[in-house]
């Protein structure tokens, strides 16, 4: 009898040989496991959007500027929760309207 997750990594070497090199999905965690649950330490520009509570629009043109801590992943923002509370912990600088 083959243990169940060496049956795993075999349905996973036989999804990926079937599609040419990529995977088509993953096995089902084992009966009793469950699965990791995603980490909410890194925020979209959507989720940062509704946490704090202004327009997309505003957070593009403040990332954009380097005025809020973020960084682009190919053509997407990307923001760490913990690095955001801290800056908005330390304040947001001001400044002069012209």
């Amino acid at each position: 009898m083959i243990d169940s997750r060496v049956e795993q990594l075999l349905n996973m070497s036989v999804s990926l040989a079937a599609a040419g090199g990529h995977v088509l999905s993953t096995a089902a965690p084992a009966k009793g496991e469950q699965m990791d649950k995603p980490d909410d330490s890194v925020m979209t520009i959507d989720e940062l959007s509704a946490y704090l509570k202004i327009a997309k629009s505003t957070l593009y043109k403040l990332a954009q500027e380097g005025s809020i801590p973020g960084q682009k992943v190919g053509r997407h923002w990307r923001f760490h929760r913990s690095v955001i509370d801290q800056w908005l912990a330390r304040g947001v600088k001001r400044t002069k309207r012209k």
